[in-house]
Order: structure tokens, then sequence, then C-alpha cells
């Protein structure tokens, strides 16, 4: 019996150092996160950190210039311009006329122009051709002499459908602005009031518009975004120092008839600028 329990006890003794030893192995711990030691030697640009200048000791980048102002125009003093205009012929507001794409009036008489100094007069007495050869009323020559008035005897009728007119500065010329009386007796509205600028006489090469008010291209020059204008004693005055002052020696104008018939006509143009030298 003695040797029964030995036996027992040897099993017991034996059980528990097994499970002693499976315990201790199993609960052995690791740390997941541990990154593996490396097997070879890290790069030194890896392990040494750059050596960084502080933020103050940087020395400051110059400062960008600052913009310049637009260079004036040589001889920049500006002046006014003298349009010498022809005396009202018509007195009130006129009567709203049903015109598409028709500016308000001013109300009141135009600001003055201001030019570069120097500019002048370079179309009075020029020559001038038309489209229609033989004016129903007056002499194409009228055009640049001088006389605004509105007054019989002082304008020129061409015929009906589109026709134009064509002033020779008889020099290319920077063009600063021009100035386009039609007819100021009434307050009418001429169509498709076309101005442009060329060094070919015939204007087939290096033309240049400058106003167009013709909305469905019924001239054959383009649809234009100007707006019709109703005449006064004051003229249309077209500014081209806007436009940069472009440079030409003829100017030709075009038109279409008017809100009282299908005639065009001219009373004066003044185109001023500076001659090139």
């Amino acid at each position: 019996m003695k040797k029964n329990g030995d036996s027992m006890m040897k099993v017991v003794l034996l059980a528990a150092l097994v499970a002693t030893l499976c315990l201790g192995f199993g609960c052995e711990k690791k740390t997941p996160d541990q990154p593996p030691a490396p097997t070879t030697p890290p790069s030194p640009t890896t392990t040494q950190p750059a050596t960084v200048t502080p933020a103050a000791a940087q020395p400051a980048a110059p400062a960008a210039p600052a913009a310049q102002a637009a260079a004036p125009v040589a001889g920049a003093k500006m002046v006014a311009l003298d349009f010498q205009l022809p005396k009202p012929m018509f007195v009130g507001t006129p009567q709203e006329t049903k015109v598409e794409n028709l500016e308000k009036p001013l109300g009141h008489a135009r600001p003055p122009f201001l030019a570069p100094e120097g500019t002048v007069l370079l179309s009075k007495g020029k020559p001038v051709s038309a489209s229609d050869e033989e004016p129903i009323i007056g002499e194409i020559e009228m055009i640049t002499d001088g006389d605004k008035e509105a007054a019989d005897g002082s304008y020129v009728e061409l015929g009906p459908f589109t026709q134009h007119v064509t002033i020779d500065l008889e020099k290319q010329s920077e063009i600063n602005a021009i100035v386009l009386w039609h007819y100021h007796k009434q307050p009418r509205v001429y169509f498709d009031v076309v101005v442009q600028l060329s060094n070919d006489k015939d204007f087939i090469t290096d033309v240049k518009t400058v106003f167009n008010n013709d909305i469905d291209n019924s001239s054959g020059q383009g649809i234009g975004k100007d707006m019709h204008y109703t005449e006064t004693n004051e003229g249309k005055l077209i500014d081209l120092l806007s436009q940069g002052s472009p440079k030409g020696r003829y100017v030709r104008f075009y038109s279409n008839g008017n809100t009282s018939n299908d005639l065009n006509h001219y009373i004066e143009v003044d185109v001023y600028g500076k001659p090139v030298e």
C-alpha cells in the first residue's frame, strides 16, 4: 500500500513539474511594437541630424521692388482740345427715338477732352473722296472746310444705302481723337456708323476699326459693339487716346441712312493727333 502511495505521489509531482514548465514557456512576453534590431549600420545621412540655422539667423531676402507707375505719354502735359463747336439748332430734349442700342444723352455739356500737348487738328483742308462721287447736295470738300453749322449750304448729302467718305491726312499720323458731325439741325440717329484707319488708300490691308455701331453687319464691315447716338451740335467724339493712339494716313467713315430718311449726310469731320516724324 505504501508502494502504491509513493508511486502516486511521484506521478503527481511529475505532472506538477510538467505543468510548471509549460506555463513558463507559454507566458513569455514579447513587445509586439518593438522593431527588429537593424542588421547593418544605418547611413550617416539618416542617423546624423542636419544642422539647421535658426530662422532668426537666416539673412532676410531683399524685398521685391514696388510696381512702377505707367510711364506717362511723351510730353506728358495734357491739355483740353478746343473743338470749336457750332451753335445748337434745336432746343430742348429730343423726342425719344426708337432705335436699338441707343445711348442716353448726357443732359449737359460734354466735359473737356484732354490730349497730350502738341495734339493738333490734322484734317482741316485735307483732300476728301467718297463712294458717291456726285453728291445730291453740296461738295465733298465741304467735309473738311471748317464750317460746322447745320444751315443749308453747310452739309453734303450722299445717296442712299451704305456710303463712305475718306480723308487723306497726307502723312501717317498718331491719332488721339475724332469728332464727327453728320447733321445736327434735327435730332437724328445715323445707322451703321463705322470709322476705320489705314495706311492703304484702298483699305484692303492694315485696316483698324476704331468705332462701329453696325449691330447686324448690314454694311459689311463686321458687327460692332458701339452704341447708336443722337446727333447734336457737339458732334460724336471718338476717343482714340484710350485705344493707344493708333496710326494711319487715311480715315474712312461709313453710314447707312438715318431715322429721317435713307440718305447720308456730312457736315464736318475733325481729326486730331500728331504727324509721325
